[in-house]
């Protein structure tokens, strides 16, 4: 039987999107097995090569399943007749094998690359208090979405993008080597005890403190406004430099307004503990609701079965999470930019531009006292409505996303079924 890879389990169920820090990881089941013995593994997982047999610990060499003297056993040698296999099967087989990684990796692909354009536009907005339009609808979202990139490029969308994966790299590493020197548990057992629970949640909380630093660094790229931006001394590592700055109270003065990170160390670790647990745990319930309503028929072969069920609910685990912690990720980056005199992109749209066509630039100019102020100046000042500005942009992202694991699974089943038919 094979044996579970260290980091295939959380805490609450299974491991998805931890924090807005991390980067987003997918487990699927093992096509084939029984449903008692399957484990989840990550999609990321090299697939085995066909013809031949990648084995895990505690797996065995096929031959020496079997006793001496049948067909395919050690004693048979190698003119022992075979079991055919049809082509038609065949290609099934190594479909099945493919399809897990090839899924999982569109996922990744659509979360990082393809919805980071919505990422950027929602986190403007959120930082915008100046603008008339809240955008809490996507179709809102994309006339202005369009009039930027028409004045400033196509890449004025994709701004911060790398420096979002450096984060994710730093939150990761920190995570596993907290894990190593304390005992915080990284992954929790299928039946844990609140004690290694909370220990469990303080470990998510103690990684986004010590990435808090290059994460508002992030922030800074991905929101600043690309008319103000000097590329030729703009560099991938700028966000490791200017979290080590902010850090240590060095590098290009700010405002007078600029908090120190004692005051953002609440926030942080109350939105990352928060939507960890809210994703882990939706994902859990629709695992479970899917469990109990599967057909006993269902064959565990099939990737339809086997992977989509683990993606779906992942999916739909982090929508509700960032559903439920968007108004205190509203106030976190507020709190972030806050003396660090970044330019931002007007998001009011055509409205807002000026006679030449090009959108205007706004400075983010807010002096709350921290974070108990932030909250209550935005519930008096703009209303309910102020903490879910840019929510839009988050239904977007998600319906792209959506789009496309239903775009694959539909190219899936095309081609499973044009093997089954050859």
């Amino acid at each position: 039987m094979a044996s579970r890879r260290p980091d295939s389990f959380d805490g609450l169920g299974y491991r998805g999107r931890d924090n807005p820090l991390y980067g987003p990881s997918y487990p699927v089941r093992s096509a084939g097995a029984p449903a008692e013995l399957q484990h989840h593994h990550w999609v990321t997982t090299p697939p085995d090569i066909p013809g031949s047999r990648n084995l895990h610990p505690g797996d065995r060499t096929p031959q020496y399943d079997r006793p001496l003297g049948e067909p395919g056993g050690s004693g048979a040698g190698w003119d022992a007749p075979q079991p055919s296999v049809p082509p038609g099967g065949m290609f099934v087989e190594q479909l099945s094998r493919f399809a897990g990684f090839g899924i999982g990796l569109v996922s990744l692909f659509t979360e990082n690359v393809l919805a980071h354009p919505c990422i950027v536009f929602r986190r403007q907005c959120q930082v915008n208090y100046h603008a008339r339009c809240h955008h809490l609808s996507p179709f809102s979202t994309v006339p202005v979405m369009y009039s930027i990139t028409k004045a400033q490029g196509v890449k004025s969308l994709w701004k911060g993008m790398g420096s979002t994966f450096i984060v994710h790299g730093i939150t990761l590493g920190s995570e596993g080597i907290i894990s190593e020197f304390t005992p915080l548990p990284r992954e929790l057992p299928h039946r844990w005890s609140w004690k290694q629970l909370t220990g469990h949640l303080l470990l998510k909380g103690l990684t986004a403190v010590v990435a808090l630093p290059f994460y508002c660094a992030s922030l800074i790229e991905t929101v600043q406004s690309d008319i103000v931006r000097d590329e030729s001394s703009s560099g991938l590592l700028d966000c490791i430099r200017e979290g080590l700055a902010r850090l240590l109270g060095v590098g290009a003065p700010h405002s007078r307004r600029l908090l120190p990170l004692s005051c953002l160390l609440l926030p942080a670790a109350l939105h990352a503990v928060l939507r960890y647990t809210v994703s882990s745990s939706v994902q859990r319930v629709v695992l479970w609701f899917h469990q109990r309503s599967r057909k006993p028929r269902a064959d565990p072969s099939n990737p339809l079965d086997a992977y989509f069920p683990e993606l779906v609910a992942a999916w739909l685990g982090a929508l509700v999470a960032d559903v439920v912690v968007f108004p205190l990720e509203t106030a976190l980056h507020r709190l972030s930019l806050q003396g660090t005199r970044t330019i931002i992109d007007a998001t009011d749209g055509p409205v807002a531009a000026g006679t030449s066509g090009s959108p205007l630039v706004l400075p983010v100019n807010t002096q709350y006292d921290g974070f108990s102020d932030c909250l209550h100046a935005i519930r008096r000042k703009e209303g309910g409505a102020g903490f879910y500005r840019g929510f839009g942009a988050l239904l977007a992202q998600y319906a792209l996303h959506g789009a496309l694991l239903a775009a694959a699974r539909t190219l899936l089943r095309l081609l499973l079924l044009d093997g089954k038919s050859s």
